[in-house]
């Protein structure tokens, strides 16, 4: 992969945000999912930097950009990408999200809809569904608890075993230490109260998405994220939903081919 990037720096009111950027044409930028950065979009750039002006962000509190010690929110993120947009100048553009980032990018469309020209939404999360409350507590639990209760309860794994439980503290350890550099994703999906979380879910607001919306699912992914696509796909308006074979989670690393086609072919009917 030679991609020509141009790596750069902005101080904003909230904190200096990072970028990635190549290309002319229409701006795409792009919202990276939750436990990632901006580098997971790198193969999907690669296939439309050629027709388009393309920003990749890490999000406050991500990657290579600033983690102030703030109270972190959608809406705090929402408010640090206007101020960004703001800053370069970028009056419209056509967000791509995953996951986390979708759920961001769909709340900037909902707060401005004048300044997005359309939005392509990879396993967007951000609504309740009928199996969420499984989902979140199970998550909660084993990402949000406190690492003294992880530790306590790998110390009683043998007693765990007679209980059916032996195996599964150890896969949660692993990925407890896999997702402990995403402490802002951590604070923003787990360690909030719940009240607040539940108040930035979309599932009442959708309806009020006017802006045309394409949503790209893996049929490989789990059960909760294909159901939180097929929410948005049924609340908003404008909405289309496209199941892609033979992809994860990680859909725009997995076949960025095939999400780079599905993109052109949405900007190009617009």
């Amino acid at each position: 992969m030679n991609l020509f990037l141009r790596n750069s720096r902005i101080k904003l009111s909230q904190g200096q945000i990072f970028w990635r950027e190549i290309g002319t044409g229409s701006v795409l930028v792009f919202l990276h999912g939750s436990f990632r950065d901006s580098s997971q979009w790198l193969p999907l750039i690669e296939q439309l930097q050629k027709d388009y002006h393309c920003f990749a962000l890490d999000l406050l509190g991500f990657g290579e950009s600033e983690r102030p010690k703030t109270h972190y929110s959608i809406e705090l993120e929402v408010e640090c990408l206007a101020e960004f947009f703001d800053a370069l100048n970028l009056p419209q553009v056509y967000l791509i999200g995953d996951s986390l980032g979708g759920w961001m990018a769909t709340n900037y469309a909902l707060k401005y809809p004048e300044r997005v020209g359309g939005l392509v939404l990879l396993s967007p999360e951000g609504v309740s569904t009928e199996t969420s409350k499984f989902f979140s507590w199970q998550s909660r639990w084993l990402l949000g608890a406190p690492l003294l209760v992880l530790k306590l309860l790998r110390s009683l794994q043998p007693l765990l075993k007679l209980f059916g439980a032996g195996k599964t503290i150890p896969r949660l350890w692993e990925l407890r230490q896999q997702k402990a550099q995403f402490a802002t994703a951590l604070e923003l999906l787990f360690r909030r109260r719940p009240t607040e979380i539940q108040a930035e879910l979309l599932n009442e607001k959708l309806v009020w998405l006017k802006v045309p919306t394409l949503i790209l699912q893996g049929k490989e992914n789990n059960l909760e994220a294909i159901a939180q696509s097929q929410v948005y796909a049924s609340l908003a308006p404008v909405a289309k939903l496209q199941m892609i074979d033979g992809a994860g989670s990680n859909l725009a690393e997995e076949l960025p081919d095939i999400v780079a086609q599905q993109v052109q072919a949405f900007i190009h009917h617009l």
